[in-house]
């Protein structure tokens, strides 16, 4: 797990400044925006309350092909071409068309750092906004162009925000355990839960064993236990996070949402960093127009909006299989993901999930392939959308 780096005391100098580009967050979405404006000579400043790759939040895994595609493959730790899914009554394997990754947060997080090594990057507690002015813990810093990438709280949004139970967001809690296993797994099991899944994500030493509840109402810590425990894993070194599962506006009062702070998490799955990283190089692409004078911020701000908007579709569907998957009989769930175990449909099904965020647009840009393992790509991004 990280150790604590970030700044206390006497280090927490006043911060006042300006930048061209303020990116507010340093996970996936901030790091990945900040990535597309590498070279293009703008004053680019990140600022997050943690130092960059010191607070995990998620499970870490993401299709293979993301991270070979953006030039992260460092942080890979261990791959899978199989889902394996268990309920009460039954157990499916599925041989996935492409792989799935494990990777390891603070590794990866350093890597895109150094692709966007161009930025500026401080500690400070960001407390909310006016106009082009973010004030934060460490004093005011102004920006014409302005990302929030802090997460579901949408901090820099316009209006108030639903908080928990009454948001839109998934519970999700795990456990960091030493051991090693073969098998990326997933239980949907209402002894677990009754909305939603559990799963054990094997990283090279180390098993991440968790449960995530759609209903943010229900607890998980009791049964993120009982299901490390049934797996003969120590529930250790816990983690948790709220998971959004709404697409929300990804553009608000002039400012540019990446991530969870625009919902860009899928529903159901509750696979959030392939899209965090898919949007936001998508962000950071329409503020390099903007910063090389190609566009204006207006037509970025537009132009951004509808793309995130676009998605529209597959993250509303997979809204609505969330909430039905709860409501079918447990014994008729078995049946139905016996018969979804043919190759060909397994293939369909997983290369359209894919397609929703799908690895090549990495390979667009402004940097083409330059950080790609292998390169090769040309430099024109491509129109992959839903």
């Amino acid at each position: 797990m990280p150790k604590r780096a970030t700044k206390r005391g006497a280090e927490r100098t006043p911060l006042n400044r300006d930048a061209d580009v303020l990116i507010c967050g340093a996970s996936f979405a901030g790091l990945a925006v900040a990535r597309e404006l590498s070279g293009a000579g703008a004053r680019v400043l990140i600022v997050d309350r943690y130092e960059i790759g010191e607070k995990q939040t998620s499970a870490c895994g993401i299709p293979t092909d993301w991270l070979r595609n953006m030039g992260l493959m460092g942080a890979l730790q261990q791959t899978f071409p199989e889902l394996v899914m268990h309920t009460p009554f039954t157990t499916v394997r599925y041989r996935l068309p492409w792989t799935f990754s494990t990777f390891d947060y603070r590794t990866l997080c350093g890597l895109l750092r150094e692709q966007g090594a161009d930025a500026e990057f401080d500690i400070a507690k960001v407390e909310g906004r006016t106009g082009q002015v973010v004030h934060t813990d460490r004093g005011d810093l102004t920006a014409p162009l302005v990302v929030d990438a802090l997460g579901w709280r949408r901090i820099l949004g316009s209006g108030e925000n639903v908080q928990p139970p009454d948001a839109l967001l998934s519970r999700g809690l795990e456990v960091h355990p030493g051991g090693d296993g073969e098998d990326l797994e997933i239980w949907i099991d209402r002894g677990y839960v009754p909305a939603g899944y559990g799963w054990s994500f094997p990283a090279d030493g180390e098993v991440r064993v968790g449960v995530g509840s759609f209903d943010p109402r229900f607890h998980v810590k009791e049964p993120t236990v009982r299901l490390a425990e049934n797996l003969t894993r120590d529930p250790v070194r816990f983690q948790g996070n709220w998971i959004p599962h709404k697409l929300r506006p990804a553009t608000a009062d002039g400012v540019f949402m990446v991530g969870d702070s625009a919902g860009h998490c899928l529903p159901l799955t509750a696979e959030g960093i392939r899209t965090a990283l898919y949007f936001g190089l998508a962000c950071g692409r329409e503020l390099r127009a903007v910063v090389e004078g190609r566009q204006t911020r207006e037509q970025a701000l537009a132009s951004y909006h509808a793309f995130s908007a676009s998605h529209s579709f597959p993250f509303d569907s997979m809204l609505r299989v969330q909430r039905l998957v709860p409501r079918v009989w447990p014994r008729a769930l078995a049946v139905g993901l016996r018969g979804m175990t043919a190759q060909r449909f397994v293939d369909w099904s997983f290369g359209h999930y894919l397609k929703i965020a799908h690895p090549d647009f990495a390979l667009g840009g402004p940097h083409g392939g330059r950080f790609a393992a292998g390169g090769g790509a040309d430099d024109q991004p491509l129109a992959l959308t839903a």
